[in-house]
């Protein structure tokens, strides 16, 4: 288990290292958000959360304990909706999600403690790559994932909340398709379609697999951030 102040590229060269695997060009590692934010030390516990008037209120709304509600609410910069059992917000870095990401999942200890998003995924990606380059003598795209609902669509998927040196998102408009019609409004989500990818076998209960090597993608060496899959707020249809 992944524990506070841990050294994760390290022990993800290790991990490589057990499982004969050495990294090429063109090379991306999808890593779980959890692992990230435990090595981050982004643990809290509820016992330390005191609920504000609005918390309280909301709290009795959708059925959770205030504490927990409180703590939605600071990482959010809005409340989307909210249903008994869920308050799908927009959290501080952009994404739209459940509860904030906030979870108790795979987290040891007592239910009291939860588990928050990393405080910056681009960096934390960013950093993880630049101590991977050191060893392997060449950069690896990395992407942090993690599982979201979609309001159309039952189950949870896997999206991209951070990376560094991987296309997030491909613009297609100005090709053409196999008929010649030139392409007016494609654009391809890669860095969710790549987390998505990796979710099958990271998985979202007891797998214990945390990292998943994808080769063959041939687009690392970009600046894109995982904030350009956002959608802006004057093209939300939705809100």
């Amino acid at each position: 288990m992944i524990e506070p102040g841990d050294d994760l590229p390290e022990i993800i060269i290790a991990a490589l290292g057990r499982a004969e695997l050495e990294l090429h060009n063109g090379d991306v590692l999808v890593i779980a958000q959890k692992i990230v934010s435990k090595a981050e030390g982004c643990l809290i516990s509820l016992d330390e959360i005191t609920a504000s008037a609005r918390a309280n209120k909301l709290a009795i709304e959708v059925d959770k304990d205030p504490r927990l509600v409180e703590l939605i609410l600071r990482e959010s910069s809005e409340v989307v909706r909210t249903s008994p059992g869920v308050i799908i917000v927009e959290h501080r870095l952009g994404v739209v999600l459940a509860n904030a990401g906030i979870d108790h999942s795979n987290v040891a200890g007592d239910d009291n403690i939860v588990l928050l998003l990393p405080e910056n995924p681009d960096r934390s990606a960013k950093n993880i790559r630049t101590a991977l380059g050191l060893h392997f003598d060449m950069l690896p795209g990395i992407v942090i994932s993690d599982s979201v609902g979609r309001p159309w669509r039952l189950g949870t998927t896997a999206i991209a909340i951070g990376c560094s040196g991987v296309n997030m998102l491909d613009d297609l408009r100005g090709n053409t398709d196999l008929f010649g019609r030139t392409l007016m409004v494609s654009e391809t989500a890669t860095g969710d379609c790549i987390a998505s990818a990796a979710n099958l076998l990271i998985g979202e209960g007891a797998e214990a697999t945390p990292v998943v090597l994808i080769r063959g993608l041939a687009n690392t060496g970009s600046d894109q951030t995982a904030g350009c899959l956002q959608r802006p707020r004057a093209g939300d249809l939705f809100r």
